[in-house]
């Protein structure tokens, strides 16, 4: 990058700028964690356990913590994926059931944006459509950071409550569901051909708080691409034309990862893999009533804390299928 006319070609400096950054999401963690390794050597060398137990409980609680970074640094040597150290798009839509199946909704969308607090993510709301009475109906976020897509993907799929309903006077136990959808944010470099006449531009009305314009202009855009019927909509921005440009990203993403999807199928189906994590699979109940458990029905991970569930503590899921299907 130091050489003479590096930045002649923009694009391509940008491409070398994309891949050293690749390389030291992988190396510096790597030599942080070695050099942490070797301080907790060192210094247990030289304590007397008998004489300084507090001392030598912190050294065992560091390699304690050395050895869990070690290990999800292996989980994500399984991210080798072409897109999944992108960052994402991040959506979850109500299914059936009213408002209860729209406050489920909006609990996910609480829990994951807390899971992604903990990765040390950014976090943007680009659409919300709220509910009738509580909850949303549709919210979709970005999730900003190294390898979002690659531990999000996990996600993808149906999300089954069962509990006793808040909204039902007489305290019956209720089913809901609620899907996710993941779709990686592609860079610039990646060519995915759109055509004026095959997408339907729609404006509207933005809802909820975000200034003096939100609500007295049409700045929300919707975005329909006719050939695969894939639907985006943002209404995060102040103008039309920054929703516009953040709904083109997000239907090009999805173009891409559609034949990204269909050519995996294809390649599977030749070499005789018959089992498929799909869209509308249901992948994970969260059991509130009669008992209290959170069970993934790919990998069979569970947790009875479905408190801590709810509240981020999803790594446990997101390695288990990794592990198993990464």
């Amino acid at each position: 990058m130091q050489a003479p006319g590096f930045w002649d070609d923009n694009q391509a400096a940008q491409k070398v700028i994309n891949q050293c950054n690749d390389l030291k999401a992988w190396t510096l963690p790597y030599q942080e964690l070695k050099q942490r390794f070797d301080n907790v050597k060192e210094l247990l060398g030289e304590v007397d356990e008998s004489s300084d137990s507090e001392f030598f409980f912190q050294l065992t609680a560091e390699l304690n913590a050395v050895d869990k970074t070690l290990s999800e640094l292996e989980v994500r040597r399984m991210l080798s994926g072409e897109l999944d150290n992108k960052s994402c798009f991040f959506s979850i839509n109500s299914g059936a059931g009213g408002t209860e199946a729209c406050d489920w909704a909006e609990m996910l969308s609480r829990m994951y944006q807390r899971w992604a607090a903990k990765r040390g993510w950014k976090i943007d709301s680009l659409d919300r459509v709220e509910g009738d009475v509580a909850g949303i109906k549709s919210i979709t976020l970005k999730f900003s950071g190294a390898f979002a897509y690659g531990y999000c993907k996990a996600e993808h799929g149906v999300h089954r409550l069962v509990r006793i309903s808040p909204f039902d006077s007489n305290a019956r136990r209720h089913t809901s569901f609620a899907s996710v959808d993941v779709t990686p944010e592609i860079s610039d470099d990646i060519q995915v051909e759109i055509r004026p006449e095959d997408v339907r531009v729609d404006t509207y009305r933005a809802s909820g708080a975000g200034g003096q314009h939100v609500n007295k202009t049409d700045s929300a855009v919707r975005m329909t691409h006719t050939p695969s019927g894939i639907v985006v909509s943002c209404q995060s921005e102040r103008s039309q034309i920054q929703n516009r440009e953040t709904c083109l990203k997000m239907l090009r993403a999805k173009l891409y990862e559609k034949e990204l999807t269909q050519r995996e199928s294809r390649l599977k189906e030749l070499a005789g893999v018959k089992k498929e994590i799909a869209w509308g699979s249901q992948i994970r109940n969260y059991v509130f009533q009669p008992y209290r458990l959170v069970k993934d029905t790919r990998t069979k991970y569970e947790v009875g804390d479905i408190e801590a569930v709810m509240d981020g503590e999803l790594d446990g899921f997101v390695n288990a299928y990794l592990k198993e299907f990464g």
